[in-house]
């Protein structure tokens, strides 16, 4: 493999990486740092679309840092799941520092929001590549710092009290994946994935590797606010700038779903009828709390925050009923989640600057006064409710399909009235923001700080994007056939990291 695809792997974390640092030297051009903000989520959007197609041709990319062969040095892994999500990063890290440029007050950039939003994507970028479970720690705990630090940014009540129940809930599980990241490398003596896939085949003592396993499920499980402990997320997604809210929705528990997928399939795989069937009360759980949330709220982030919980349930769903199709549908729903979640982030930022407030009961009469707005709220709407023609309906069509394959009929009921539920958020939000008449004295336009063009410009792109995966969706899913099978069989990526040979010598070793 020559060298220039192998640094392909590491652009999406140098580029943030940079962007940070020179952000950081022009700290008094607010003008510079919101150039780089632009052209460096650009810059990596380009590379991770080059990353895409170069793991389609090759199936997996390794990168060894310092040139040390795994298992023995730290590697960068890139196959379809990863390089995915690395576009997706790319995508809606682009959205937010476009709509950052009106969305964003200079009071905020002098507080560090710049270098903050590009070591984010740092970090998510490293957690998605990494494969080394130990750096997938540090890399969870590089997003933890400044995501806690983009939450309080601005110093606002409300931002402190959903800071401290997120900051809290976050570093227990940080903890409970140190702790478990101890226990696997003294039953393994390896921190490489690959590596530890092949040792833990060879373990006896199964039991122990399925306490360990329960260890990550949990710590995931409130990284991905998965039931019973999402209630940090509607807590404080809410609370800081709305950019900083869609980020969030669109990156930060999809890094949580993501590790479930991964250590689910390629390190444990040992014992599915008993770990998957916790995910799959995991999944349906967190679908109906999420839901039931949503509907009693009348906030407009608070009930997109409660319906990011209920969609990590269809995520997981996927991950839990643990057949090909159902990888596929989990993998889809993820590309389609988030284009659509980060949208409607973006969408309630504009309505408060056009009407002054997020709550529903001072919105009122936007159909009339922006009825393209009102268009444009409706494709993310119904996309996320699952309305054909548009991808959420695909999605979820995948995954319930599975779920009647493994005749997991609860489940199945239950995707299907969280859906019904997810539309009765939906309209509710229709009638009170666009359809009915705006309360007289309530609320007021705020002032942006640019032109409105820079918030539109995002949303319509992720709408459009919205509409030609339900249209096109061919390819999205292609891509995610191709990442199912390479989660069900994980040969493929541990010949990538280890070589050929490997297991054949350690087994040989052993004799």
């Amino acid at each position: 493999m020559n060298v220039s695809v192998d640094v392909l792997v590491a652009l999406p974390i140098v580029l943030p990486l940079l962007a940070g640092a020179l952000s950081l030297v022009f700290w008094r051009s607010h003008a510079a740092q919101r150039m780089l903000g632009v052209f460096g989520s650009l810059g990596l959007l380009v590379v991770s679309v080059l990353l895409l197609f170069a793991t389609w041709d090759h199936g997996h990319l390794v990168m060894e840092m310092g040139d040390w062969p795994a298992p023995f040095g730290i590697v960068l892994v890139s196959d379809m799941l990863a390089a995915i999500m690395v576009v997706l990063t790319g995508i809606i890290g682009l959205a937010t520092a476009v709509y950052s440029l009106s969305g964003v007050s200079v009071r905020h950039e002098r507080y560090g929001y710049y270098p903050l939003f590009h070591l984010l994507l740092a970090g998510v970028n490293g957690a998605f590549l990494t494969g080394d479970i130990f750096n997938l720690y540090v890399w969870f705990e590089v997003m933890l710092v400044a995501s806690f630090a983009l939450l309080i940014l601005g110093g606002e009540r409300a931002q402190m009290e959903g800071a401290i129940k997120y900051v809290t809930l976050n570093l227990l599980s940080s903890a409970l994946f140190l702790s478990a990241i101890g226990l696997l490398y003294g039953l393994t003596g390896t921190l490489n994935m690959a590596d530890i896939a092949v040792k833990l085949a060879e373990v006896e003592d199964t039991g122990l590797v399925t306490v360990i396993a329960m260890l990550f499920m949990v710590a995931f499980g409130i990284k991905a606010a998965a039931f019973p402990f999402f209630f940090w997320l509607p807590a404080s997604y809410h609370t800081p700038k709305v950019a900083v809210s869609a980020l969030f929705a669109g990156l930060l528990t999809k890094v949580g779903v993501y590790a479930l997928f991964r250590v689910f399939t390629l390190i444990f795989n040992h014992d599915v009828g008993y770990t998957h069937e916790i995910l799959l009360w995991i999944a349906m759980l967190t679908m109906l709390t999420g839901v039931l949330g949503a509907a009693a709220q009348f906030e407009f982030r608070r009930i997109l925050s409660f319906h990011i919980v209920s969609q990590i349930g269809y995520m997981i769903l996927g991950l839990a009923l643990f057949t090909p199709l159902a990888i596929v549908g989990g993998v889809f729903y993820i590309m389609h989640h988030i284009i659509v979640k980060a949208n409607l982030f973006l969408i309630s930022g504009l309505t408060y600057q056009l009407k002054g407030s997020h709550e529903l009961k001072q919105l009122g009469g936007l159909y009339r006064s922006n009825p393209m707005l009102a268009v444009f709220f409706m494709v993310p709407a119904l996309s996320l409710a699952g309305l054909p023609p548009l991808s959420g309906f695909f999605a979820k069509f995948i995954i319930i399909r599975a779920g009647i394959e493994a005749e997991a009929w609860l489940a199945v009921a239950v995707a299907l009235v969280v859906g019904l539920l997810t539309l009765y958020s939906m309209v509710k939000i229709w009638n009170e923001v666009f359809w009915k008449a705006q309360p007289e004295g309530v609320a007021h336009a705020q002032p942006a700080s640019g032109p409105l063009i820079w918030m539109w410009l995002p949303i319509i792109g992720l709408a459009l994007m919205t509409v030609m995966i339900g249209l096109y969706g061919q390819p999205i899913f292609e891509m995610a056939e191709r990442s199912a099978e390479q989660l069900l069989d994980t040969s493929g990526y541990i010949e990538a990291v280890l070589g050929a040979g490997y297991v054949e010598a350690l087994q040989e070793s052993r004799r």
